[in-house]
């Protein structure tokens, strides 16, 4: 009898025939059994001795099957793929493994593949039947093509501000429709909307925001483009992407983690990232290339900030200050 058939509202006994006296259950893709919330809730009171882990896609928060019914009887963890840290503790990372990150991104997959063929075909694997197949399953997308054009507009503007009028007039749809389909890729954990800092300044920019992905390897490949690093136009703002990632997973360590904003006047100065936490403001400029760099007017704003430039080598010496 399969684990599904054990799993049924309103009958506890039928999964603790399937465990017996095990007393750590991981159900996996757990989000795909109907009632599925309903059905932990009932096992977890019946068995509280029992602990269960139960592990699934980003559609635990579109389905909503997960975290109503398990209020005040559950902890929700999110797993963002490698993190810099997590990564150096299996292996060194170099200039070589650095670019792979830019190009690849740093699903755990990826990272333990050992050519470049292989890191495609699993990418490819992700971003095809995986990544999104939950909006598609649990959403009602009318137009996928719509859906799929707006993540490539998307892809094209990292690290540039977002006009939710222009997307949509460029892909003939509503507002309101470019609007919900964003919040759908921000609950399946692809994008992640990044807000100005501002603090009431008149000439800084205070509604706007930029969207950025989650992996740089999704979203090279949303754009179809894996080429190598030093034949790319686009690697400014992807070295842009590759440290957002690294914040975001950082500030997850965190029980309370701290804004990720960044920082624009009206006259087009712009810091990279701000980042606030509890009164301490750290501010942060990528630059894949040498370059100098000016915090200036922004130090004039705000004089207690701690500023520094991220470049390779901050990464690869992972000496960054968060």
């Amino acid at each position: 009898m399969s684990v599904r058939e054990h799993l049924v509202v309103g009958v506890a006994e039928r999964l603790k025939e399937l465990i017996g006296d095990h007393k750590l259950v991981v159900l996996d893709e757990a989000q795909t059994v109907e009632n599925i919330g309903t059905i932990l809730k009932l096992f977890v009171d019946t068995y509280p001795d029992v602990q269960i882990i139960a592990t699934g896609s980003s559609s635990f928060d579109l389905a909503n099957k997960i975290n109503e019914p398990l209020t005040g009887r559950a902890f929700s963890f999110t797993l963002l793929p490698l993190s810099f840290e997590e990564i150096r503790s299996v292996k060194p990372v170099d200039d070589v493994e650095l670019q792979d990150l830019m190009r690849f991104g740093s699903y755990p997959a990826i990272v333990a593949a050992q050519t470049r063929t292989e890191k495609e075909r699993i990418l490819k694997n992700i971003t095809t039947s995986y990544l999104y197949k939950d909006i598609f399953t649990f959403e009602k997308i009318k137009s996928p093509l719509h859906f799929e054009l707006l993540l490539k507009l998307l892809a094209h503007q990292v690290g540039s501000t977002v006009s939710l009028n222009e997307i949509a007039e460029s892909l003939a749809v509503s507002r309101q429709t470019v609007e919900k389909y964003l919040r759908l890729l921000e609950q399946s954990y692809v994008i992640c909307r990044v807000h100005s800092f501002s603090r009431n300044s008149r000439n800084e920019l205070r509604k706007s925001f930029k969207v950025f992905f989650l992996d740089t390897g999704v979203r090279n490949a949303i754009i179809n483009d894996l080429r190598d690093i030093d034949t790319r136009t686009d690697v400014g703002p992807l070295f842009e992407l590759l440290f957002f990632t690294e914040l975001m997973k950082q500030s997850m360590l965190e029980t309370f983690g701290p804004d990720i904003q960044f920082w624009r006047t009206k006259q087009g100065l712009e810091i990279d990232f701000v980042v606030e936490r509890a009164g301490d403001l750290r501010a942060y400029e990528c630059k894949w290339s040498e370059g100098d760099v000016s915090f200036k007017t922004f130090l004039k704003l705000y004089p207690e900030a701690h500023v520094e430039v991220i470049r390779p080598n901050v990464l690869l010496s992972a000496q960054i200050h968060t």
